[in-house]
């Protein structure tokens, strides 16, 4: 049965039995600390939030589970930012068993590339690439943590820390919901944090192209335009933040620019922040990471195409970027996606609107943005929302994992 059906719904399919299982591993009496009692719905959630590496959280992670229950959180985020089709083939691998024809379709569908030529050494650079990254991240987070830790309770957060960060994924493990607030000034970790999401957020085949080409001109195509528009929203997005946040200070302004594209991390509570800087989020968040990456949201290349697009609207000039035309067919996607991608957006934040009247539309919006693009920044509301609004929640994060498009066309979708 299974055989027989498209790596869409097979991907699909994957994500939820993976929450699942996740969901049930987390209501084990092992993973739950002595006298604390955590629901279903906040299981589901919890395990939701870290397969889409999200980082919305409805419970603290820190003062609900312990050692092992944190652990499986780390686990669930490290493979929903790898992606279950890369998961799978690593595990085929490790197995010393042949990859087949079904196992290279999913990861040709899960990372949108169009050839099986170097689909298994992908996986193997991809999961290197990662490890090479954490394992940096991690050493270097040490460094901040065993300051106010001991030795082996630094280690532990510094390495949940890596993994979170690089997967986009905004858990933390400092408890009382506080995620990196006490770290607000310390350039280090912020840096650390910044460079791990960005790398994290451009997607592997456009780092392997930098590792392989080391010159901006010799890019592919896709490489450039998720380069510069990386780069563009970063300052664009740091300079807003500054302009229309008081309180915050330049590096404050960059991390939560660099965090909105799809991380989740905050330094500030984001519930006293302004309705402007709330909307700047909002919209950086909607954009979201690229494609092939460990983040969510429309994609950076989607939100280029749309910019040329009414560029060659409003000069009556050809859809052309870096000497390159680009084809209509990929005009229609991105119009596509991002309709679909509002009409997510909108039903969640109405459906929120109606379950819960005590938050505000903006609290609401920014909750429903935030779980579409799977990027777990909150202006606080998540804990205490009722039990039908978390499950709403968690079936917004589960569509914008598996891609907007990608849901609507299950239903449609044929074997191969």
């Amino acid at each position: 049965m299974l055989k027989k059906q498209s790596p869409a719904r097979l991907i699909a399919a994957g994500y939820a039995a993976v929450i699942l299982i996740g969901a049930l591993l987390l209501l084990l009496p092992i993973s739950v600390r002595e006298g604390v009692r955590v629901s279903f719905v906040d299981a589901l959630f919890t395990s939701t939030s870290a397969v889409c590496v999200t980082g919305l959280i409805a419970i603290d992670t820190a003062d609900t589970f312990t050692v092992f229950g944190r652990t499986v959180v780390a686990l669930l985020i490290q493979t929903g930012g790898l992606g279950i089709t890369c998961v799978s083939v690593f595990v085929i691998l490790a197995a010393r068993r042949r990859v087949g024809l079904k196992e290279r379709l999913l990861i040709m569908e899960s990372w949108n590339i169009d050839s099986f030529k170097g689909v298994v050494r992908l996986v193997k650079s991809v999961l290197l690439m990662t490890l090479i990254f954490e394992a940096a991240g991690a050493a270097l987070s040490f460094i901040v943590f065993a300051r106010d830790y001991p030795p082996i309770k630094a280690l532990g957060i510094s390495l949940f820390h890596a993994v979170a960060a690089f997967n986009n994924s905004g858990f933390d493990i400092l408890g009382g919901l506080r995620n990196l607030s006490p770290y607000r000034d310390d350039v280090l970790l912020n840096l650390v944090t910044c460079g791990l999401i960005i790398f994290g957020g451009l997607g592997f085949l456009v780092i392997l192209d930098i590792v392989k080409t080391r010159r901006f001109r010799k890019l592919s195509f896709h490489s450039k335009v998720v380069i510069v528009m990386t780069a563009a929203l970063l300052v664009a997005g740091t300079l807003l933040l500054k302009a229309t946040e008081r309180d915050i200070t330049w590096l404050g302004a960059f991390f939560h620019s660099t965090s909105a594209r799809t991380a989740g991390f905050s330094t500030y509570p984001l519930g006293t922040f302004s309705n402007a800087a709330l909307f700047v989020l909002v919209i950086l968040m909607f954009i979201g990471a690229s494609p092939g990456s460990t983040g969510g949201g429309i994609k950076t290349t989607t939100f280029f195409v749309l910019l040329q697009e009414m560029k060659r609207i409003a000069t009556k000039r050809s859809c052309r970027a870096f000497h390159r035309k680009i084809p209509p067919d990929a005009v229609h996607k991105a119009f596509t996606v991002t309709l679909l991608s509002a009409t997510v957006v909108c039903l969640g934040t109405f459906a929120l609107c109606l379950l819960e009247p005590e938050c505000t539309f903006m609290q609401l919006l920014f909750e429903a943005v935030s779980a579409f693009a799977t990027v777990g920044l909150s202006t606080g509301i998540t804990p205490i929302l009722g039990d039908v609004s978390k499950l709403i929640v968690i079936f917004i994060m589960y569509i914008g994992r598996i891609g907007a498009l990608t849901f609507v066309s299950l239903g449609a979708s044929k074997p191969v």
